[in-house]
């Protein structure tokens, strides 16, 4: 299976840099005075990031409305408060300040306020976005790479369901990435991040397209630095290289695909995860971290080839006298090593997790059908990898 056609187009401005948010009111400026500001928990008032950003906005004469408390999982009634503030005041752009969560939640309400519809239909494949509100996003977390691709998640806590859409509608115009605003965030998260973002280059880098060494390499590269750089961040939080360039693999591993095109990617991973975390709300990143190696054990055999790549060029196991089964598995046990070495968690028990939704789990993440495309997944085969999870 050699690359495929492919087109590339991604419309989001990045602004890199400390001291970047300076430049949000004029970066607004051109898309209206009237702005909802979506933030989560207040961590960007303890730090100070909310006062810089308010002071932005008043330059420019900003009427502001504001929506605080977005959850770590976006739940769907947050997005409906957003979209009906919107309406209420005939807001012209959307500001997420904060991680993957605040900037997806911002993301759906852009796309609900101009739709007649329930946003939710977008979710469940009901309806596509056609418009959306202007949005833009002040980060705070590299983990998502939300701030430049057109990807949302989003949680219904009432039908324990967490899906997922996307649209070229909903990339922001902007993104501002300081990587100071990192040097707070706790090292659980920190840890959740550096999974999430490798994860998201797992689900492109493990594919059966053949004869794709510059997407493969780009691939390893981020890898490779995630990696140089993730135990730094943990021990050393205010270290501003090193979370500079977290922020960067994390923009680069999910930006509409800059790193996979003409790759049929898999994405098996993240359906287990977010039916788990429908269900029980956990940390995107923890959950990922307990699926991914689980999922590395279950399917690796219907590429060995690839996976004894990733060991070699990502894992540096040298593959002297061992077999390819050999190499493939220290590079999966390196990988777990790895996650265990950061602080994210191994097994589903660690987050207090059993059997008892097991079926429902599986159920959720094929509701749609087979998912992945590395190797074919139905329900028995999502319930095995979730017990060797356990």
């Amino acid at each position: 299976m050699f690359m495929n056609n492919f087109s590339f187009y991604n419309p989001t401005k990045i602004v890199f840099g400390r001291g970047a948010v300076s430049q949000l009111g004029g970066l607004l400026e051109p898309y209206g005075k009237r702005v909802l500001l979506v933030y989560g928990g207040g961590s960007i008032k303890r730090n100070g990031l909310y006062d810089q950003v308010m002071e932005q906005l008043k330059g420019i004469g900003a009427e502001v409305y504001e929506l605080p408390g977005v959850e770590p999982n976006p739940r769907l009634s947050s997005v409906r408060r957003g979209i009906g503030i919107c309406r209420e005041h005939g807001v012209q752009f959307i500001l997420g300040v904060g991680g993957g969560s605040v900037i997806d939640a911002a993301k759906a309400i852009a796309a609900g306020v101009p739709y007649e519809g329930d946003v939710w239909d977008f979710y469940e494949k009901k309806a596509r976005v056609r418009e959306a509100l202007p949005l833009g996003a002040v980060l705070t977390l590299a983990a998502t790479g939300t701030e430049m691709n057109g990807n949302t998640v989003v949680t219904n806590w009432e039908t324990r369901e967490k899906r997922g859409m996307g649209s070229i509608h909903i990339y922001p115009k902007f993104s501002i990435l300081d990587p100071v605003w990192t040097f707070t965030v706790p090292a659980d998260q920190t840890a959740n991040g550096i999974v999430d973002m490798m994860a998201h280059v797992f689900e492109q880098y493990f594919s059966l397209t053949t004869d794709t060494p510059l997407q493969e390499r780009l691939c390893e590269s981020i890898l490779k630095t995630v990696v140089e750089n993730g135990e730094l961040a943990i021990r050393e939080p205010e270290n501003y290289a090193v979370r500079a360039n977290l922020m960067l693999c994390g923009t680069y591993a999910l930006n509409g695909g800059m790193i996979s095109v003409g790759v049929k990617q898999d994405w098996a991973s993240h359906e287990i995860e977010h039916a788990i975390s429908a269900i029980y709300d956990i940390a995107h990143g923890a959950g990922l971290s307990i699926v991914f190696p689980n999922w590395m054990k279950y399917v690796y055999r219907s590429r060995i080839d690839r996976f004894v790549q990733f060991a070699v060029r990502v894992w540096d196991i040298d593959p002297a006298g061992k077999s390819d089964e050999e190499v493939a598995l220290a590079g999966i046990r390196a990988t777990r090593d790895f996650f265990t070495r950061i602080g994210a968690p191994a097994t589903l028990g660690e987050v207090g997790i059993g059997r008892e939704h097991l079926d429902a789990m599986a159920e959720h993440a094929v509701r749609f059908g087979p998912i992945g495309n590395f190797r074919k997944l139905e329900k028995d085969d999502v319930k095995a990898i979730l017990e060797m999870a356990l």
